[in-house]
């Protein structure tokens, strides 16, 4: 066990070293002139600093690894809060950012550092010893890290076994990641028989284990490492554990888990079956958003009606999302019936798709790139929970330094 916690650690600091220290971003030349004089000590190796508005450079960020520190101007821009909430769902939570502009206001610098979470900001024009004190020092990690709320996490859960939650749950995952552009880990908390990792053509690892019978040896970094690569936004925490060797959680250790991968990622999806173990019970209390998976079966009506009786949870601020799967489907209740039964409409609906989906599942590749009806249903529950594509609050996320 010492071995694999050691290789992670080795591998973290390879794959941190390997991110930029500062990419910048201003849109006139005495700008970037303070810049590259006041941060030369900060960046011994060389500054990169372009030329753009600040859309561009979200467009550029959103195909480029996230650099340490990042540097952006929002000078004559008509809606510059808007514009940074939409930059920071497609960097790294963990990113230090550096705002400049054009606006000498004292609530503009409050919203802008403390409600998004920008670790400074400085209006022009730029001098560069303030830019080489209050940026240097963020920039080379002296500046104080601020607390902050985290990630979004997200529970899926059937109301009966097969009723395809770790479909919803993986697709769900790779939405936000492939088509949102958020960082996303998918966390399968069925450590002995889950299949999370399957459906995305993945490797699962011992690191999961290890975390939670052993929270006080992993921090973030290692958490990181034990994910597994989907692609550049997505990764999957899963394990394959021997049936006969029951596994051990401490008290607390989700808690621990949870906090480290929210400083990692925008968005954190659960695969979270319903079981009377305490790991599964903290998580789904733990969730700002619990889906709720059903089939158009009887039993899983009434299944459904016990997972919404649940308390709520500190963070969750509505009930649960239900999802109707496999619509349609011969010998199943009919959504009027459903209704009637629940007292409430499924929130998305999934037609009967037993044949692409299972091809995908063979195939390890997300069923919702290839079946649209699928694709459709994904979007519309990736919108209903995260208002993904839409601009967030700004005062209820801070949306920057979440590693911090």
């Amino acid at each position: 066990m010492a071995d694999v916690l050691n290789a992670a650690a080795v591998a973290t600091e390879h794959a941190v070293s390997t991110r930029s220290p500062l990419v910048a971003f201003t849109t006139d030349a005495d700008a970037e002139a303070a810049l590259r004089k006041g941060l030369m000590d900060a960046v011994p190796g060389g500054l990169d600093i372009r030329r753009v508005r600040l859309r561009s450079a979200i467009t550029q960020l959103s195909n480029m690894p996230t650099p340490e520190a990042l540097l952006v101007d929002v000078s004559g821009e008509a809606d510059p809060l808007g514009l940074l909430a939409e930059l920071a769902q497609i960097v790294d939570p963990d990113v230090r950012v550096l705002v400049i502009g054009d606006q000498d206001d004292r609530d503009f610098y409050r919203q802008v550092t403390r409600e998004l979470g920008a670790t400074e900001f400085l209006y022009k024009p730029l001098v560069p010893d303030s830019v080489a004190r209050l940026f240097g020092s963020a920039i080379t990690r002296r500046t104080p890290r601020r607390n902050t709320l985290g990630g979004m996490f997200v529970t899926v859960t059937g109301a009966r076994g097969g009723a395809g939650a770790t479909t919803i749950a993986a697709n769900l995952a790779w939405h936000l990641a492939h088509n949102a552009r958020r960082h996303t880990v998918l966390l399968d908390a069925d450590l002995q028989m889950g299949s999370a990792a399957l459906l995305l053509g993945v490797a699962s690892s011992s690191g999961l284990r290890v975390a939670l019978e052993q929270p006080s040896r992993v921090d973030e970094l290692f958490v990181e490492r034990a994910a597994q690569p989907v692609e550049d936004r997505l990764h999957v925490l899963a394990a394959t554990e021997d049936l006969g060797k029951p596994i051990a959680v401490a008290p607390g250790a989700i808690t621990v888990v949870l906090a480290s991968l929210a400083r990692r990622y925008n968005a954190i999806i659960g695969d979270v079956p319903f079981r009377p173990m305490t790991v599964n019970l903290d998580m789904l209390d733990q969730a700002h958003q619990r889906v709720i998976v059903m089939q158009p079966t009887l039993g899983s009506v009434r299944e459904a009606l016990r997972l919404l009786a649940l308390p709520a949870g500190v963070g969750q601020a509505r009930r649960p999302i239900l999802v109707l799967n496999r619509a349609g489907r011969p010998g199943g209740l009919t959504k009027k019936q459903i209704e009637h039964a629940l007292g409430v409409k499924p929130d998305i609906v999934v037609p009967d798709l037993p044949k692409p989906i299972e091809a995908a599942a063979s195939l390890g590749k997300p069923a919702a790139a290839k079946v649209t009806a699928l694709g459709h249903a994904i979007a519309q529950l990736a919108h209903e929970i995260a208002g993904a594509g839409e601009r967030p609050a700004p005062r209820r996320w801070r949306l920057f330094g979440r590693g911090k």
